[in-house]
C-alpha cells in the first residue's frame, strides 16, 4: 500500500525517530534530517537528481540509515498561495516516491525558504559557488526546521 501524502498536521508519527526533509530542484535535491527527538535539523547531502528510481532508491537508502519515520517535502507554493508547475512537479514526486515506501510523507509549504538560505550564506559571506553547492542543502535544513518547530508548536505564525 502506498504511503499516505499528508498536510503536515495530518501527519500521524511514533513519540521518537528522524525525518528526512527534502527540497527538490530541477537539477538537484537538498536532503536534511532531524535528531529522532526532532529538535534540530540538520543537512546531510546534495542528491544530483538522474532519474525518479536512482533518486528514490538514494533518497530511500538514507532514510533507512537514519531509521527515518517519515519524510517533509517542501511545496513551492507561490507567494498567492496558488499552486504552480514546480508544486504539481513536487506533488507528483510525492506520488510516486509513495508507492515505493510506507513512510509517510508530509508537504509542507517552502515559500521564500531559497531566499531566505541565500540570504543568510551571502551575510556568512559565502561565495557564488559555494552558494550554489550548498543551497539546496540548506533550504532542505531550512523547510526541515520549520515542520519541526510547527510540530512542536514552537513556529511562528
Amino acid at each position: 500500500m502506498p504511503a499516505p501524502i499528508l498536510a503536515l498536521a495530518d501527519l500521524r508519527l511514533p513519540t521518537r525517530g528522524a525525518l528526512i526533509g527534502l527540497d527538490l530542484g530541477a537539477k538537484t535535491i537538498g536532503v536534511a534530517t532531524s535528531d529522532p527527538d526532532r529538535r534540530l535539523a540538520t543537512g546531510v547531502e546534495t542528491v544530483a537528481r538522474t532519474n525518479f528510481s536512482a533518486d528514490a532508491r538514494r533518497l530511500l537508502a538514507l532514510a533507512a540509515e537514519r531509521k527515518a519515520v517519515g519524510f517533509v517535502l517542501g511545496l513551492p507554493v507561490n507567494m498567492d498561495g496558488s499552486e504552480g508547475r514546480r508544486a504539481q512537479s513536487t506533488r507528483s514526486f510525492a506520488r510516486n516516491l509513495a508507492k515505493l515506501t510506507d513512510l509517510p510523507i508530509a508537504l509542507w509549504d517552502e515559500r521564500l525558504s531559497t531566499a531566505a538560505v541565500e540570504r543568510d550564506l551571502i551575510a556568512a559571506d559565502a561565495s557564488r559557488g559555494k552558494r550554489k553547492a550548498v543551497i539546496d542543502e540548506h533550504a532542505a535544513i531550512f523547510i526541515l526546521q520549520g515542520a519541526l518547530d510547527r510540530l512542536r508548536g514552537t513556529a511562528k505564525s
